[in-house]
């Protein structure tokens, strides 16, 4: 196994002096930005004039342009969405660059996939909590943390490492720990997990096979996932391992379960989730994502608004209307 690393491997006082400018204000940027100041390090916040800006300065932040922001900080977070990416380094970030600096990613995305190369003058490394960036801040407040991959594309400094785990530390990831990566690895598996596990297609397939059985709608949606119970399975996964979770279910489940599996996940499907993963290996689907930003997201606007007309959106909404389910 890899190394893993807690609050004593990393030192926050690597940190001191040095400016943070988290580019970005979304949600990664205002979690990891709120809690790295909560940490007692400085932060600058670097965003195009926007709401986002505007929420940064009414939490008390000082906001510049990227371009500002990256000639005035020592670490550059990358804290803006992987397909906007290269055209901001290339405006925004790369004449700001300079011999020691620190250029954090959040994903292994743009530099695997070759759209981002930096100077060899920088380290390059990553910070990629394993979790939404809303989690990321309600961790860190309840005194826990998102774990994380980290990872070192370059090491111009020498102490590339010291300072990706100070910024670990200062996120709070180093509390539930961080692992070793590559950002090849990240890259892969993040988007494969995005792209092969689709639970809601999957929710969505189950909710039309019974309602077209007869069964009544909002009966099918409370008892897929609706009522709240997907969340607590998820968890006690988490807590207890995907197998040993199953003794927290009736006899009955669990048999269910065990022995209807391979009827639905078979080699059929898995050839399939080989194919998925050579379509993201050979670079293919990130020339597809590239392109389909470049022209303003038609695919994804079409598959959206598709989305939306799918009976189970009518139900939900009953759903929140009629029953008091309040989920933390």
């Amino acid at each position: 196994m890899r190394n893993v690393y807690l609050d004593n491997d990393a030192d926050l006082s690597i940190l001191n002096g040095k400016t943070i400018s988290v580019i970005g204000f979304g949600n990664q940027g205002s979690a990891q930005a709120q809690n790295l100041r909560d940490s007692g390090l400085e932060v600058i916040i670097g965003n195009i004039d926007d709401e986002y800006a505007l929420r940064a300065k009414q939490m008390g932040f000082k906001v510049y342009s990227i371009r500002e922001a990256t000639e005035k900080g020592d670490i550059i977070m990358m804290l803006i969405p992987d397909e906007v990416q290269p055209d901001v380094y290339e405006h925004s970030i790369k004449d700001g660059l300079r011999p020691g600096k620190t250029l954090v990613f959040a994903s292994g995305y743009n530099i695997h996939f070759g759209y981002i190369k930096p100077p060899n003058y920088v380290d390059v490394v990553m910070l990629a909590p394993r979790m939404i960036g809303s989690a990321v801040r309600s961790l860190y407040l309840k005194g826990s943390g998102a774990p994380a991959l980290i990872a070192i594309n370059r090491d111009f400094t020498g102490t590339a490492l010291q300072t990706l785990l100070a910024i670990a530390k200062g996120i709070g990831s180093t509390r539930a720990g961080v692992i070793e990566s590559t950002f090849e690895e990240e890259t892969i598996i993040d988007l494969f997990s995005e792209q092969a596990l689709a639970y809601g297609q999957l929710i969505k397939l189950a909710f039309e096979v019974l309602t077209e059985a007869g069964f009544d709608p909002v009966v099918v949606a409370l008892e897929l996932y609706a009522s709240g119970e997907i969340v607590e399975i998820s968890k006690a996964i988490v807590n207890h391992g995907l197998v040993n979770q199953l003794s927290l279910h009736s006899l009955t489940s669990q048999y269910g379960q065990l022995s209807r599996a391979n009827i639905i996940f078979n080699e059929e499907i898995k050839k399939k989730m080989k194919n998925i993963l050579e379509d993201i290996v050979s670079g293919n689907f990130a020339k597809e994502w590239y392109q389909e930003g470049r022209a303003n997201y038609p695919t994804l606007n079409k598959l959206l608004e598709q989305a939306k007309k799918h009976p189970i959106v009518e139900y939900e909404n009953m759903i929140h209307k009629k029953f008091k389910i309040y989920l933390l």
